[in-house]
């Protein structure tokens, strides 16, 4: 199982649908978490993200599955990356999780290491593999439990949607 974080904060709802779809076309998705609203990190002022995990099945590599499928999503709905690591975005794919698989590579870290300071990554993996060991953090359960006060709204109607028109397709 293969864990991707998928967040926008530029007509996140619409985004992250078409994120989805692009999805659909090439992996396996077999569950959505709930999507929440967070305040944007870095960037005081920017619109607030909407984010959640998708889990996906899938054969591709990790490198290819980043590099290829996922950063070509991001192209396709007009992700533009600057220097700005903060910056706006429509849409951002990140392998949070790749079951078994440690990477350590300039460009690729996985599991990535901000699942224990990001409630809007840890909370959403959370609901869907609660029983998850993270190789080098710890269990996931701990890692949530030790979280306080994250500032998450959920999007229970656009999570609902979302399930209903992707879960298990």
């Amino acid at each position: 199982m293969v864990f991707i974080a998928i967040g926008s904060n530029i007509q996140p709802l619409t985004n992250i649908k078409d994120a989805l779809h692009l999805m659909a076309k090439e992996l396996r998705l077999s569950g959505l978490s709930t999507f929440y609203e967070s305040p944007p990190i870095g960037s005081p002022g920017s619109p607030w993200f909407v984010n959640g995990v998708v889990a996906v099945r899938t054969a591709l590599p990790p490198r290819r599955l980043k590099f290829g499928l996922l950063r070509e999503i991001e192209r396709k709905l007009g992700r533009v990356r600057s220097e700005d690591l903060y910056a706006p975005r429509t849409i951002d794919l990140d392998i949070i999780v790749y079951e078994g698989v440690v990477v350590r590579e300039p460009d690729l870290v996985i599991p990535d290491p901000e699942i224990v300071s990001r409630s809007f990554l840890a909370i959403p993996l959370y609901e869907l593999a609660p029983h998850l060991v993270i190789s080098g953090i710890g269990t996931l359960r701990e890692i949530v439990e030790g979280m306080h006060n994250p500032e998450l709204r959920p999007l229970v109607d656009f999570t609902r949607a979302l399930r209903e028109e992707f879960e298990d397709k």
